[in-house]
């Protein structure tokens, strides 16, 4: 029993230490962007967003932020299936479902495309439940499709795209995933290049789940990342997309979004309480 007890605490100790690490790299590292105090914002530059992925923890925290924004005046969901918040939003007015089964393919969408001024792209899938051609599928050819078709419907500004693709990511990285979200990063930002188009990906650590859906695991997990932000929770994650939208001079396209910038940008949101 002492030994159990011995070894009980030696992993609570490591895993402490562990945590201690990842947050003093966390600060050391921490993103450099800073929201301008006097930035012009734009006030219709989210007037109609569409979200992808809204099913998963992170894309349901990113349409509450969007339902609950009064900027934004219309939400396209995009997605094979509904969930009780796209429900609670279809019925009061201000979402409409388009279920779409072919993320290669959104001839369908024509005309809803060219009303889409923002878009948060939050679907994927973890590496480890798919083979490398289906992640390369998932990640690199339904977002690059997507963007190909809302190009072909619209280029007036303002528009913006960002997509969730998380720490790590790396067009050089050594694993599979890595390299396959850096390099939908460069493809869409090439895309978007001398259009209406910016383009912004969000190199966020732990999403913490909307209330909702947060357990005290979640919280807990939070409150230990919390020292060297690498945490966010999702919806404040959507926050930050919808004021980086607004402000529609202050970052170019291509911009990577540390998670540390994403948290200085939702606290900057107008009505956030912060």
């Amino acid at each position: 029993m002492i030994v159990l007890k011995k070894l009980a605490l030696a992993a609570l100790l490591l895993l402490l230490a562990l945590f201690v690490a990842l947050n003093i790299w966390g600060y050391l590292t921490l993103g450099k962007l800073e929201p301008a105090g006097d930035a012009a914002r734009d006030p219709d530059a989210n007037r109609v967003v569409m979200v992808f992925g809204a099913t998963g923890s992170v894309g349901n925290g990113l349409l509450k932020a969007a339902v609950n924004d009064p900027e934004v005046e219309k939400v396209y969901v995009v997605s094979r299936r509904s969930t009780p918040r796209i429900d609670a939003g279809v019925a009061s007015g201000k979402v409409e479902l388009i279920l779409h089964q072919d993320f290669t393919d959104y001839t369908d969408m024509a005309d809803i495309l060219g009303e889409v001024n923002t878009v948060l792209w939050a679907l994927g899938t973890s590496s480890l439940k798919v083979d490398d051609t289906a992640y390369t599928l998932i990640h690199v050819d339904f977002p690059v499709a997507f963007v190909s078709a809302w190009l072909d419907a619209r280029t007036a500004a303002p528009m913006s795209f960002h997509s969730v693709t998380g720490m790590g990511t790396d067009p050089k990285g050594s694993a599979h995933w890595e390299r396959e979200k850096g390099r939908a990063e460069l493809e869409v930002a090439a895309m978007a290049a001398g259009t209406g188009l910016r383009s912004f990906a969000y190199h966020s650590a732990f999403v913490r789940p909307a209330s909702e859906q947060a357990n005290l695991a979640h919280y807990t997990l939070e409150a230990l990342l919390r020292p060297g932000y690498l945490v966010i929770s999702s919806e404040d994650l959507g926050r930050a997309m919808l004021e980086i939208s607004a402000r529609t001079m202050e970052l170019p396209n291509g911009t990577i979004i540390d998670n540390a910038d994403s948290i200085a940008y939702a606290r900057a949101r107008p009505g956030t309480g912060n």
